[in-house]
């Protein structure tokens, strides 16, 4: 089985190029943050090549940006060519058949709200007046 779901933000905004037979390919590169850091250790990340292809492709080029946190499902794939000095090359992607956004857009929900004691707090708690009861 090869499957792959990453989550990440793009280094910078996709590539569209169409192929010979003009099916629409997109890349572009997911930094994806490793486990927690010790204290005092900078936290690494790990910068994965994508690839997405068709109407996927013409999607992420027209609403993907830099700095945007996505999810990506797909698989990785290994390719190999010879460069114009005839060396092997090698390069390895993950294929993306899934994209999602995965960026919280809190404040866009908390503007159209016409209630702004229906908005949600910074903080993320609702106050509740005492005589209130609790929902569970």
């Amino acid at each position: 089985m090869n499957k792959v779901i990453l989550m990440g933000r793009l280094t910078r905004d996709p590539e569209l190029r169409y192929t010979s037979n003009n099916l629409a390919v997109c890349s572009f590169t997911l930094a994806v943050n490793r486990g927690f850091a010790k204290q005092g250790e900078e936290r690494q990340a790990d910068f994965i090549p994508i690839v997405v292809w068709d109407k996927q492709a013409e999607f992420c080029s027209k609403y993907f940006t830099k700095g945007l946190q996505v999810a990506v499902v797909g698989r990785i794939q290994v390719r190999s060519w010879d460069d114009n000095e005839g060396k092997k090359r090698y390069t390895t992607e993950v294929v993306a058949n899934e994209v999602y956004f995965a960026d919280s857009k809190k404040s866009d929900i908390a503007d159209k709200v016409q209630d702004p004691q229906l908005a949600e707090p910074a903080d993320g708690f609702y106050p509740l007046e005492e005589d209130d009861e609790l929902p569970f």
